[in-house]
């Protein structure tokens, strides 16, 4: 099956999703079970309309139409209920902008995410890591997904701030953070707004959430701005860079903007991302075993460094079949800027776009057997290129994720050390319960720690002489 176009356009095939109620739409599906409802649509249809309460959104079921949609953002541009909703939070940052500011801000804040501060970053992800895993104890049983979240947004924060009130903005963001991702999804898929203007317990929590994490954010910047000293951090990149086409810095409005979209990003989406991954593992002994193994020859028992990454030719393919099955980050939202067609048919301006990665990810003609975890379909001699383009989880052209290759390697570490030390298992009877939300996690996870036998010790990586620095790209410009 071509993932890329490839002579004369057909005409796609167009259908509307049945069962919708009135006024309701398709609010119940998408709020109980959103990704086994969308994978059932493709069978009507290439282009399939949903209804978001009384809304029509056009989801997009043919991978080359959803490549299209992508590689044009001019024309599908941010926007649609999921942008609308995060807008609320982060504002035009750059997860939400559209096309013009997007491209102004990605330009600014490029720098902090070149690859020559990798492996700086990787000192700090090392330093974090341990300090984690130093308060685990043999037979423990942890919230892995809780433990997860902690540890990224720890990582997010030092490299993000130098200054002392990091604790304090940690500590907000990790509790904040799940309150407003869940009621970020729960008003997207809402049939009217009215609902989240009820004087509920659930949207008084997100709305203090929301207080909080401004708070936290305009206390950071006063800092910053008072002590006028370059820390060499994320922060202070905001603060000094320039546009080059204009010379002129970022307001102190579009400053707060990143910082809450770098936050949210930073610990969400990866976090969730590696929850799953250590889930997936912990229900696949032939996995684990082979995790063990190369973390085992490649590490001999130390912490993986920044140079041990190349090395990691497994654990790359454990991760990588983990973002097909789990993308974090699973549905979109664009929103048409003019009057324009998809696939033969109209679509008038301000029509609302549906994509979604998993979707894609669980196409049975693009992937075999794709309900299956698989590390090995990621052998050179078996991924072909449509597999390869099928691929979304950081999205492609324009809006590719800014923190792609941090959010990697921050997984990378994560994973290998915790696979050279330990075995996890989801704890017995421990119930479980996993609610929609606006990025794709694995809900609680109770697991019971095994700690594994110390291996010999190799002597550390060499040292590449790279420079290293604070600063932290993450997965903030996603989507």
């Amino acid at each position: 099956m071509s993932i890329t176009s490839s002579g004369p356009a057909r005409t796609a095939r167009y259908a509307v999703a049945p069962n919708a109620l009135p006024l309701l739409g398709h609010a119940i599906p998408l709020a109980r079970r959103p990704q086994q409802f969308l994978t059932e649509l493709p069978c009507y249809g290439d282009l399939v309309e949903v209804r978001l309460g009384r809304r029509p959104a056009v989801l997009v079921c043919s991978p080359d139409l959803i490549q299209r949609v992508l590689r044009e953002p001019r024309t599908f541009d941010k926007g649609g209920p999921l942008f609308d909703k995060a807008d609320e939070l982060v504002g035009q940052g750059l997860f939400a902008a559209t096309w013009e500011p997007h491209r102004r801000q990605r330009r600014m804040m490029q720098p902090g995410f070149h690859r020559t501060r990798m492996p700086g970053y990787a000192e700090v992800m090392r330093d974090e890591i341990d300090t984690l895993l130093a308060g685990w104890r043999d037979g423990q049983q942890v919230d892995i997904r809780d433990e997860m979240h902690r540890v990224t947004l720890r990582i997010a924060a030092r490299t993000m701030f130098t200054n002392p009130v990091s604790n304090h903005a940690a500590d907000e963001v990790q509790e904040c953070m799940p309150i407003i991702n869940r009621g970020v999804y729960k008003r997207m898929v809402a049939p009217t707004a009215l609902l989240e203007k009820l004087p509920t317990r659930e949207n008084r929590q997100f709305e203090l959430a929301h207080q909080r994490m401004r708070d936290v954010v305009e206390e950071t910047i006063g800092q910053y701005r008072e002590s006028g000293v370059d820390h060499g951090d994320l922060m202070s990149i905001l603060i000094n860079s320039v546009d080059p086409d204009t010379g002129q810095p970022m307001s102190e409005f579009e400053v707060h903007q990143q910082v809450m979209t770098l936050l949210a990003g930073g610990m969400e989406t990866t976090a969730n991302a590696i929850s799953s991954a250590l889930l997936l593992i912990s229900e696949h002994p032939e996995v684990e075993r082979g995790l063990q193994a190369e973390v085992d020859e490649v590490l001999g028992g130390r912490s993986p460094a920044f140079e041990d990454i190349p090395k990691l030719t497994y654990l790359d393919r454990v991760l990588r079949e983990t973002l097909r099955l789990r993308p974090p980050v699973w549905l979109l939202t664009r929103t048409t800027t003019r009057d324009t067609e998809l696939g033969g048919h109209p679509l008038p301006q301000g029509s609302i776009i549906l994509l979604s990665p998993y979707l894609l990810h669980h196409n049975p003609e693009l992937f075999t057997d794709p309900e299956r975890f698989d590390p090995d379909r990621w052998l050179p001699e078996r991924a072909d290129s449509v597999t390869q383009n099928a691929m979304q989880p950081f999205i492609m052209g324009n809006r590719k994720c800014i923190g792609d290759q941090f959010a990697l390697n921050e997984a990378r570490l994560l994973v290998a050390t915790i696979a050279s030390r330990w075995s996890i298992r989801m704890t017995s009877g421990a119930p479980r319960r996993r609610l929609p939300e606006a990025t794709l996690g694995p809900g609680p996870m109770p697991m019971t720690l095994t700690q594994r036998p110390i291996r010999a010790t190799r002597p550390a990586a060499p040292d590449d002489g790279m420079p290293g620095s604070t600063g932290c790209p993450f997965h903030a410009g996603q989507s």
